[in-house]
């Protein structure tokens, strides 16, 4: 069974081989990110005072004064609703982007799990269109406009899906931040109404043509794991499990995987080995086992969280002996 077939009877509770898991060389490491070229080079540039720009394939600016920095969009491409018709918005879904996205799943040799790269569902894309305080503001007063730009984005990502489907991934994947690390930044039932439509279409366009969908969210997002199931979401990375309780996580075992690192805030910064050591087995325990259900992840930027590798190393093979099924019965 290879890496790839891990992961999907994984992500169908079809009983893998061992345990999937997304950790850097030498330990196991089963997916692997592809992504369509991007029309933008984000390539920063220095504008004085230490401050440092660039412009990204949505016609964002966005600035940074720390050079280790993401950054966050200073300027939003869309800052007034009536240049809704006139920015010039990207040919993601162009065939000519997935070129090297074809070559690579066409090498028989790459034999891990193939996740195309999207840039969001459409929050992630508006929200930094408009700014996200001026869009959290937009939600709650002016939806029509809301919804205007939602579909728009939503066309240009179905179309990125079925570019990525027919290029041979076998997953699609996006990030898109919806909670503080207390709850769900708008009302669930906002989420619900405005944005879970979008996500149902979506995930139906990847599924019919074969492929998964999987989503990164950061902070607290429990109130709507249901309803991210019931929209199609066939994996939720999270960075910080314990922040959602790992029994309420579990009470969706069936119908969710989970991907997780141990818990980046929580666990790893204990630096204690035993609780490192607990919380790897509880999450292979509650979320996964033999028959499925949850990958082990690895936080691949150990500088920006001040940890020293050692401790992610003792995950890594913690995980690795507790996710050796050989032997388990049926």
């Amino acid at each position: 069974m290879n890496a790839r077939e891990i992961v999907l009877r994984t992500l169908e509770y079809r009983r893998p081989a061992r345990l999937a898991a997304s950790f850097p060389e030498p330990y196991w490491h089963d997916l692997v990110h592809v992504s369509y070229r991007p029309q933008h080079d984000p390539t920063w540039r220095d504008i004085g005072n230490g401050r440092q720009e660039f412009i990204d394939e949505w016609g964002n600016t966005w600035a940074r004064i720390d050079a280790t920095s993401k950054g966050e969009v200073a300027h939003g491409a869309l800052e007034d609703w009536d240049d809704m018709d006139r920015i010039l918005w990207p040919d993601l879904a162009n065939p000519a982007n997935f070129d090297m996205v074809r070559d690579f799943c066409a090498d028989p040799t790459n034999e891990r799990f193939r996740i195309g790269s999207l840039p969001g569902f459409p929050f992630n894309i508006a929200r930094k269109m408009r700014r996200l305080d001026t869009f959290l503001m937009d939600v709650l007063i002016d939806r029509p406009n809301v919804e205007r730009l939602l579909s728009r984005i939503e066309a240009i990502l179905a179309a990125t899906i079925v570019q990525y489907a027919l290029a041979g991934v076998d997953g699609v994947m996006f990030p898109e931040d919806w909670g503080t690390q207390e709850s769900l930044m708008i009302r669930p039932q906002t989420w619900r109404e405005l944005f879970k439509p979008g996500f149902e279409r979506l995930c139906a366009v990847a599924h019919q043509r074969g492929i998964k969908v999987l989503m990164h969210s950061c902070g607290k997002t429990t109130a709507i794991i249901l309803d991210l199931i019931e929209a199609g979401i066939d994996c939720l990375q999270f960075d910080q499990p314990q922040l959602h309780g790992l029994d309420n996580l579990a009470q969706f075992h069936g119908q969710m995987t989970f991907w997780c690192p141990v818990d980046i805030q929580k666990t790893l910064q204990t630096l204690d080995e035993q609780a490192i050591i607990a919380d790897a087995r509880e999450m292979v325990e509650k979320l996964g086992g033999p028959e499925g259900g949850f990958i082990a992840g690895y936080y691949g930027d150990n500088v920006s969280i001040g940890l020293d590798p050692r401790w992610q190393d003792l995950a890594c093979r913690t995980f690795m002996v507790l996710g050796d099924y050989a032997g388990v019965e049926a």
